[in-house]
């Protein structure tokens, strides 16, 4: 099997954006993309909860917790939702929690770190607006792969040639 990120970077060096290096990946998909949704929440993860109960196929939840690791973003519970759901993964900047269970869960998980408490539920978070993090601006609607090599962006789906 090929490392998909190494692939994409060499195909198409001008048009993809490369995230910094900073997430771990934790669930049982190590390789994943789709289309992007974006949230933008802060130590509640209330959205995160109402994202991961809507049809995801084809999509992956970027979620910018502001870099926070004073609570977990995603559990067990909520990744087990989005999977159900169709989602192709998750990417939180920010913490999630559960690692042991996330990782048996058939869902892409990438976070920063992770931290056992869990967040208030205030209802707050703005869905599908720009987010920017690891030198990346993540647009709705824009295309993101990730793979235990990294995540990168790009504008509209990615095809390799050979693979």
């Amino acid at each position: 099997m090929h490392d998909l990120l190494p692939e994409l970077c060499d195909q198409f060096e001008d048009l993809v954006q490369v995230v910094e290096p900073m997430f771990k990946s934790f669930g049982a998909r190590e390789r994943f993309s789709g289309e992007i949704v974006t949230l933008q929440c802060f130590e509640d993860n209330s959205k995160v909860r109402e994202l991961a109960g809507q049809n995801g196929t084809g999509k992956v939840l970027v979620v910018d917790g502001g870099g926070s690791l004073a609570r977990a973003l995603l559990g067990d519970m909520l990744a087990k939702k989005a999977a159900t759901n169709g989602w192709e993964g998750i990417i939180i900047y920010g913490c999630i929690r559960d690692v042991n269970a996330i990782a048996a869960i058939d869902l892409g998980v990438q976070a920063l770190a992770i931290h056992p408490m869990k967040t208030e539920k205030r209802g707050l978070g703005d869905i599908n607006k720009d987010v920017h993090f690891g030198g990346v601006t993540f647009v709705p609607g824009h295309y993101i792969y990730a793979d235990n090599n990294g995540v990168l962006v790009a504008p509209h789906p990615l095809l390799l040639d050979g693979l």
